[in-house]
């Protein structure tokens, strides 16, 4: 199920990114990105439409997805 993530709480949205962009395998590559970047970047892709927020009702887990990876009947 898609979340818009303009329906979130923006302390909720705040955490939802800030747990997402601190997961493990999340890694930016050799250099070392403060959180608040991680999080700036994930907002704005966000807002772009290039990431969506996938809540998955069988396993009761959020992630976030590049929207061209979901079905097209979703």
């Amino acid at each position: 199920m898609l979340i818009p993530f303009e329906q979130l709480n923006p302390a909720t949205l705040q955490s939802l990114l800030e747990e997402y962009a601190t997961r493990e395998g999340t890694d930016y590559g050799e250099r070392e990105v403060a959180l608040s970047e991680k999080v700036s970047s994930l907002r704005r892709q966000l807002q772009s439409g290039e990431v969506v927020i996938w809540f998955d009702a069988d396993e009761a887990s959020v992630n976030l997805v590049l929207a061209r990876d979901l079905p097209q009947d979703v």
